[in-house]
């Protein structure tokens, strides 16, 4: 299932203007990397281009190479509608489908990859994905209800049920927690946690407790001003990158000094 990513010399842009510059690293498979920076320093856009959801807005495009296993997601020919089945996406305000069910939130992105499935096959499904994302105790009598009807933590954990339905690789998640109370956050936390034993997840967070409690490697971003573009400052091993970075601005964004 997990997959590693090898990102080398990616640089993204909107239209003429260069939104994050020079982005080199190698996301190991069945681990946590955390991106954090300041706002406006290319850590969402960055996200963006690890399944080309960047490329919806006109003009956007990259240079450079982003790999998964291997396999160059934007050499010709490739299909980005594939690249996203492959990569979920969890956002940053929970938005499940508010006319469909629970159940119908879950298989949305099965149906939309026009999969057919067999009812059996689709309770099965519904019941795994909503397991593995610590949901299922909490609706099981319910799936036919809207998905709108959960509570902020409970629909971005049917968010992340539907990201996990498709049977991807990777995971990105941007800022999944910054619109939850402390306790759905520590649920999402906990499912981070469980998740990365089968995917490989990449998360933007401003949470600087956040980034040092889910995972295992934490790339600082930043920008030298505005209209500049956003780089890959510092990547490293979390415990190291909050313990003992090697570069200032690293210590001084994780210490609180700015940002």
């Amino acid at each position: 299932m997990s997959k590693r990513i090898e990102v080398n010399d990616l640089n993204v842009y909107y239209g003429d203007f260069l939104a994050v510059e020079g982005v080199s690293m190698q996301i190991e498979p069945r681990t946590v990397t955390a991106l954090i920076g300041p706002s406006g320093c290319g850590k969402s856009t960055f996200l963006r281009t690890l399944n080309r959801m960047h490329e919806v807005i006109p003009g956007a495009h990259v240079t450079g190479t982003v790999r998964i296993d291997g396999n160059d997601l934007y050499a010709p020919g490739v299909d980005p509608v594939l690249v996203r089945r492959q990569v979920g996406m969890v956002f940053q305000r929970p938005n499940p489908f508010p006319t469909m069910s629970i159940r119908e939130n879950v298989l949305a992105g099965v149906k939309l990859n026009n999969r057919k499935i067999s009812k059996s096959d689709a309770d099965a499904l519904v019941e795994r994905s909503l397991k593995r994302a610590n949901l299922w105790k909490e609706v099981q009598d319910r799936l036919e209800k809207p998905g709108a009807s959960l509570s902020g933590g409970q629909q971005q954990r049917l968010c992340i049920a539907r990201a996990i339905a498709v049977a991807p690789d990777v995971v990105l998640m941007d800022e999944p927690c910054s619109a939850l109370d402390p306790i759905s956050t520590l649920a999402i936390e906990d499912l981070i946690e469980e998740l990365k034993q089968e995917y490989t997840i990449v998360i933007v967070t401003h949470n600087m407790q956040q980034a040092s409690r889910v995972s295992d490697k934490t790339a600082f971003f930043n920008i030298a001003g505005a209209g500049m573009p956003g780089r890959l400052i510092e990547f490293d091993d979390t415990t190291t990158m909050f313990s003992r970075p090697s570069v200032q601005a690293t210590e001084d964004y994780v210490s609180g000094k700015f940002g």
